[in-house]
């Protein structure tokens, strides 16, 4: 029997109303089950539109943690995240529950469930990396990073300074690779069940090109506008969400609403690549459609809960 079952995968692949259908089916059988967030930006407080966090009126009375855990004005970081995670994922299990880890962030997936380590940091390092950033732009601070581990440039958007940033400055400190930090998939810190849902690209794609133009007409720019007065920045981790960050900009004037919307939708395929480029890596993971009639059923055979 498992200790905890992670159900991962793309944006958009129904991961959560599969948490949900496991749970309920535990429940069946007499078993509780909580779920633990593990995206990064459902963490954040007001963040819900963008995030496609599922409002507590239709989470079926299942307890749900580590959602509004932050103020978009904080930052979320894997090494932040890897204590609170495992310890809430010990508390549920102290209760005899089941915790189920739900989301598609890999790498704060990968820092709960692997014994994964973050290297020290050194702040006169970043500062220097940090000012090489404002004055140059993340391009030359890139290539640099492709020179020295074109492993880490692969997994890296380009246009993400802030990564970046970290990952030189990891490679500063250690004088080994970054990606030399990423988790090995036989460690694991628990008994673990791990299931991607995945979904084909050519039906994927049409559906996060409309799950965005929802988010519009659901009034995702109205939610950005009450998160920039409570403190959301361009810069911040919170401020650099897709959706978010586009809508900003249509609120400054800086796009009409077709050129943020269509952002938001190349922006959002992209990262769905990066995240199943990601999960390829599983090898002893479960795949399955969540829409599959059985899908529950066989993630519950799969942790040896059936």
């Amino acid at each position: 029997m498992t200790d905890l079952v992670v159900i991962g995968g793309a944006t958009g692949t129904g991961k959560t109303g599969l948490s949900l259908a496991v749970a309920e089916a535990l429940a069946r059988r007499g078993r509780a089950a909580e779920i633990v967030n593990a995206d990064a930006m459902q963490l954040y407080r007001g963040m819900d539109i963008g995030t496609a966090k599922l409002p507590v009126a239709q989470r079926r009375g299942i307890p749900h943690h580590l959602f509004d855990a932050l103020d978009v004005a904080e930052t979320a970081t894997a090494a932040w995240y890897q204590p609170l995670a495992r310890e809430t994922i010990d508390e549920v299990r102290s209760r005899g529950a089941v915790p189920i880890l739900v989301g598609g962030s890999g790498l704060y997936i990968a820092s709960a469930v692997f014994d994964l380590r973050f290297p020290g940091r050194d702040e006169r390092v970043r500062a220097d990396l940090e000012r090489e950033l404002e004055q140059w732009g993340p391009g030359m601070l890139f290539q640099r990073l492709r020179e020295y581990d074109p492993a880490a440039a692969e997994r890296i958007d380009p246009r993400n300074g802030r990564r970046i940033v970290r990952a030189l400055e990891v490679i500063r400190v250690t004088g080994e690779q970054f990606s030399a930090q990423l988790p090995e998939q036989d460690r694991w810190w628990r008994e673990t069940a791990m299931v991607l849902a995945e979904v084909p690209r050519e039906e994927l794609v049409p559906r996060l090109d409309d799950r965005v133009v929802q988010m519009w007409r659901d009034g995702l720019v109205e939610e950005t506008a009450g998160l920039l007065e409570r403190g959301l920045a361009p810069d911040s981790t919170a401020g650099k969400a897709i959706g978010y960050a586009q809508a900003a900009a249509q609120l400054a004037g800086a796009v009409g609403e077709t050129e943020a919307i269509a952002e938001a939708q190349l922006l959002t395929r992209k990262y769905a690549r990066r995240q199943v480029s990601w999960f390829r890596r599983y090898d002893s993971a479960l795949r399955l459609r969540a829409d599959e009639p059985w899908a529950a059923e066989r993630v519950l055979e799969h942790a040896g809960l059936a």
